[in-house]
């Protein structure tokens, strides 16, 4: 398996931690976004979006993090990110989808540049943007997790692809300096899971592109 990553790629890093808990080796490689690295011909050649992440594996190009961690867990059902029973597998895609689809899109790097670059948004003003939708869809993800009694994880008490989702929002959470404190629910699943391995294993400072 290859997989086309940055480091700083939130839909990249829930795919490596995907991989990761499941104890797939792959080979890394870099596509520098904020270089363009993403246009190049080569890479549009394997993905028309010009996204990443992009898994090649077994003579397929796989896009979308969240079709992606699908594919992995049905060839590489152990250790699962769904639950086996409908109604759990439901609610954990729910969760995934509340930041997938809900938060990470109008706070993502083209969007970013796009705010300052055409609409000439200055940095402060792009900071205020990205915080209000981040806290946003945090309230309602909070809110979801509360719905159900505690557990260690965002859904029972081992990691589901809804942690995979979770973990670099609150990442690039820290980076903006989002305030957290009124989400207890997200940041005790955060911690439980960054104690784990596999999380440690998946993070930005951990992959070879790794910048300060």
């Amino acid at each position: 398996m290859k997989l086309h990553s940055y480091f700083r790629s939130s839909a990249s890093f829930r795919v490596r931690i995907a991989l990761a808990i499941k104890g797939l080796p792959y080979e890394y490689q870099a596509v520098h976004l904020a270089k363009g690295e993403q246009f190049h011909a080569a890479f549009k050649e394997l993905h028309g979006d010009a996204l990443v992440p992009l898994l090649e594996v077994h003579g397929l190009c796989l896009t979308q993090s969240m079709a992606i961690m699908e594919y992995l867990d049905e060839t590489h059902p152990t250790p699962a990110l769904l639950p086996a029973d409908a109604a759990g597998r439901a609610r954990v895609r729910a969760l995934s989808q509340s930041i997938a689809c809900e938060i990470h899109p109008i706070n993502n790097l083209r969007i970013l540049t796009y705010l300052g670059d055409t609409l000439k948004l200055d940095e402060n003003t792009k900071i205020t943007w990205y915080r209000h939708w981040v806290d946003l869809g945090l309230q309602g993800v909070e809110r979801q997790l509360a719905l159900q009694p505690q557990h260690r994880f965002c859904h029972g008490d081992t990691p589901t692809m809804a942690d995979c989702v979770l973990v670099p929002q609150i990442f690039n959470a820290q980076r903006y300096k989002v305030e957290l404190s009124g989400f207890p629910r997200i940041l005790s699943v955060f911690h439980a899971c960054m104690n784990l391995l596999a999380f440690q294993q998946a993070q930005p400072s951990a992959c070879p592109d790794f910048e300060h």
